[in-house]
């Protein structure tokens, strides 16, 4: 017994030196904001006290698009659509509470009601009346639970690989491994504080087909701001499955009148190319666009593909809301906002 518990304390021993050796310290914010912070970069303060980081960019008085980036990702997602669509479109992107740059904010307000309450403020503070809301996975979610919420807002609505159904118990048994060891309780409770590096860059790689589009610095980035301070604590909190979330049904997507594209690669092992497939058959009129050999970040991985994709859907919906305009109508607008 007392070799047995030598053991027994030994191996303890070595667990917790191991854990305290792979503790890793919150990142200070100016620390953050000097590496991933750009010149177009803004803050707000909310009613709640958190900082809402965000950038307006593109063409000042275009037609506006505000994007919403994927849980424990950041805006950065979306560089390759600004690029792509900046010359034409007024680019707006925020940080969601816990996320990227922003910060301070009180753990309830990391969720779906939190997260619309976001996007809202951008809105009002750009006086953007009506825009189209893209939204990728739980970014996805959120923009369509804020069309929902505020539909006179929304002149279009693009979901990109987007959250919100309830899985499967084969699509959970299916689930990438990082994303199943962290819905332990116990799992949630070790590596709160620690070094998780690796398990980011595996659910990087599982959010590609092509994993070249990984790279050192895009891990780095993911591994860094996850340690602003409050976001691990965010992070833990959605992975939970304790944060306030609504869930997506066909009742409420048959509400949405907004024109819906929606956009998903057929190869996405995060969310399936099934939930997709839903959305577009639940939203009325909804247009879809699977793409093949492509994982769960279309914006990403076939960045000019999918904006060319938004460009020509929004192109197509402005001529048929032209042609809808009543003949006098549209000769009143002509001549009035015909130069504009």
């Amino acid at each position: 017994m007392k070799r047995i518990l030598g053991v027994l304390l030994s191996l303890v021993a070595l667990v917790c030196a191991a854990w305290l050796a792979f503790r890793v310290p919150d990142l200070p914010y100016e620390t953050l904001e000097s590496a991933y912070a750009s010149p177009t970069s803004q803050f707000v303060t909310l009613e709640n006290g958190g900082r809402l980081h965000y950038r307006d960019e593109g063409l000042a008085d275009g037609p506006a698009i505000v994007m919403v980036h994927g849980f424990s990702a950041s805006l950065h997602t979306w560089d390759g659509w600004v690029d792509a669509l900046g010359d034409e479109y007024r680019m707006v992107r925020l940080d969601l509470p816990g996320h990227g740059l922003s910060r301070n904010f009180p753990i309830e307000a990391v969720g779906t009601t939190g997260f619309t309450g976001a996007i809202d403020a951008i809105a009002t503070l750009l006086e953007i009346d009506d825009f189209t809301l893209a939204g990728s996975s739980m970014g996805g979610h959120a923009a369509w639970a804020y069309t929902l919420a505020y539909p006179e807002k929304v002149d279009a609505l693009v979901l990109v690989g987007a959250a919100g159904w309830a899985p499967t118990e084969q699509e959970i048994d299916e689930a990438p491994f990082v994303f199943k060891a962290l819905s332990s309780s116990l799992v949630r409770r070790l590596v709160k504080g620690l070094d998780v590096r690796p398990m980011i860059e595996s659910g990087l790689k599982n959010s590609f087909v092509d994993e070249s589009f990984v790279t050192d610095a895009m891990v780095d980035r993911y591994a860094a701001l996850n340690r602003g301070r409050g976001h691990r604590e965010a992070i833990l909190h959605l992975l939970s499955g304790e944060a306030e979330r609504v869930e997506a049904t066909q009742a409420n997507m048959a509400e949405i009148e907004a024109p819906t594209l929606v956009l998903h690669g057929r190869e996405d092992r995060l969310i399936p190319v099934a939930h997709g497939e839903r959305f577009a058959d639940s939203i009325p009129d909804a247009a879809l666009i699977i793409y093949d050999n492509i994982g769960h970040l279309p914006q990403e991985e076939v960045a000019e593909r999918s904006a060319a994709d938004l460009d020509s859907f929004l192109d197509a919906n402005r001529a048929a809301s032209l042609v809808s305009i009543p003949p006098v109508a549209a000769q009143g607008a002509a001549s009035t906002d015909g130069l504009n």
